[in-house]
């Protein structure tokens, strides 16, 4: 509600003030709007559910993010902004084809309804109910209590949106951030002090000395996330995640200039490192607390309404609702983008009929609403799933995730592989991988999967350049919008990133806490 107050007079009469807040970001909207659209209920809930039945090796989703966004931020960031592009199926449309770009769109589109807003509504649900206990409240039974808070909560964020805009979003990110730190602090010295008896050292000495298993996060091969993984897979689905997921990488191109993109995703990767103790700490605390749940995925709301003050778990409560609502709103809005600016702004064009600003932005809003009320229909049976709801988000995403990264990738190092390499890579790819997670079961896992496939898709698409390549090799024009100076000092700050991320992994290993 703040962020709506303090920019309701700003005006949505211009697509670029909908979709890219009129590419006037500073750095600290920047970095809120990236962290705070990925930190969500999905990665709340899922995370701590999994370091309470596993151990803290699903950290490394998070804690390897800074490698990947460091090399978005220092290769893929700049030559984005000198495109001057609004999205990334538009460096696709230049790269190889007009219809690579619509066929990408449409895969972005797909995975939004049928996995990302899903999910945020689903996990934001059950967070909810485990805090207050709807059911019982409500006297209905758990799955219509599901139905009814993801209704809830998806009518809020499509609102929100309708109203806001990206700047909206980016603003209510960044004092969601404020927040979360808060809470983040608040909820482990809480639960320590409850798992002490009310001596929070006597919590800490009991944290770090019993089952101390489950702080290694240096994975086996049966934990979600073994160790090998993030050399694989991990890295490819968080490269994509971070310089190619159209809803992440809307935040970075509303920037001012590149300088202030690249300050605002080292914002971003310092927040990462500390996100574990939201993330992550408060499963570890209730490894010590609940000897079984039905259901893992309640374990985060289950903590927090037992161990905090009244005042302290509604103030939780409202964390966990406003970061829901901003990965739903950044998801929608991005969806309208892709649509619009993608897929019905050209189709317009081809028929030779006239649009307008005002007809475009209301196309868009439509659109939200229809894509809205698909993903509130889709998320109450995630309840259904097996091996862990964080494990279940992840492998559907690679379905989707690593297959367009591929393209863009050989579309950053080659110049000749044409448009039908792209189209054959991408269905390669979706078809292989659907076969091997739905059909074969190949006892590999799926992040290794994804790595192996990437590897053979680039075969396949180079070995197509090589028969058939482009006539004219692809050069970059340049139509920078904005100031493409880049940030001076980001060597050594970045430095200090990787360094904190590689004692994190040391901190939380066999040579650290976890002897």
């Amino acid at each position: 509600m703040a962020s709506w107050y303090k920019l309701r007079k700003n005006k949505l009469t211009t697509l670029n003030s909908l979709f890219l807040a009129d590419r006037n970001l500073g750095f600290l909207l920047v970095g809120g709007g990236l962290l705070f659209t990925n930190i969500n209920t999905a990665t709340i809930v899922g995370e701590n559910e999994l370091t309470y039945t596993h151990n803290m090796s699903v950290m490394a989703w998070g804690i390897t993010s800074v490698l990947a966004m460091l090399i978005v931020s220092e290769f893929l960031m700049p030559m984005y902004l000198k495109l001057g592009i609004a999205t990334t199926p538009d460096y696709l449309r230049l790269r190889y084809s007009p219809g690579v770009g619509k066929l990408v769109s449409v895969v972005f589109l797909i995975s939004y309804v049928v996995n990302l807003l899903p999910s945020v509504l689903y996990s934001g649900a059950v967070a909810f109910n485990g805090l207050f206990h709807f059911s019982d409240v409500w006297k209905t039974d758990y799955w219509t209590t599901i139905w009814l808070l993801i209704w809830v909560m998806g009518s809020i964020g499509c609102l929100y949106s309708l109203l806001g805009g990206l700047r909206a979003i980016a603003v209510s990110d960044t004092l969601l951030g404020l927040g979360i730190f808060a809470g983040g602090l608040l909820l482990p010295f809480f639960g320590l002090r409850y798992l002490g008896n009310g001596n929070m050292l006597a919590g800490l000495h009991i944290l770090l000395n019993q089952h101390r298993e489950h702080l290694n996060s240096i994975g086996s091969a049966t934990d979600p996330i073994p160790f090998g993984t993030l050399f694989t897979g991990m890295l490819l689905v968080n490269l994509y995640y971070w310089g190619t997921e159209q809803y992440i990488v809307q935040q970075v191109l509303a920037s001012k200039d590149l300088k202030n993109s690249q300050k605002g995703i080292a914002v971003a990767c310092l927040g990462k490192l500390i996100s574990p103790l939201l993330l992550n700490i408060p499963g570890l605390i209730a490894v010590h607390i609940f000897t079984h749940l039905d259901n893992p995925a309640e374990v985060f709301p289950k903590l927090d309404s037992l161990v905090s003050p009244p005042f302290i778990a509604g103030y939780i409560a409202a964390i966990i609702f406003g970061a829901a609502i901003t990965t739903f709103n950044a998801g929608l809005n991005s969806s309208s983008t892709l649509f619009v600016l993608n897929i019905y702004k050209p189709w317009m064009e081809k028929r030779s009929r006239p649009t307008t600003e005002k007809s475009l932005i209301s196309t868009a809003k439509k659109f939200e609403i229809l894509i809205c009320l698909l993903a509130m229909f889709i998320a109450p049976f995630i309840i259904f799933v097996k091996n862990g709801f964080y494990t279940y988000v992840q492998m559907v995403n690679g379905f989707f995730n690593v297959p367009i990264f591929t393209i863009m990738f050989m579309g950053f190092v080659t110049k000749k592989v044409p448009a039908i390499a792209a189209k054959i890579g991408l269905l390669f790819f979706i078809v292989t991988y659907g076969l091997t997670q739905l059909v074969f079961d190949l006892h590999i896992h799926f992040l290794h999967i994804l790595a192996i496939l990437f590897v053979i898709t680039c075969g396949i698409m180079y070995g197509i350049g090589k028969l058939y390549p482009m006539p004219v090799p692809y050069s970059h024009q340049l139509n920078n919008l904005v100031d493409i100076k880049p940030w001076k000092n980001r060597h050594i700050y970045n430095a200090i990133l990787l360094l904190l991320m590689v004692m994190m992994f040391l901190l939380f290993s066999p040579l650290g806490l976890a002897k």
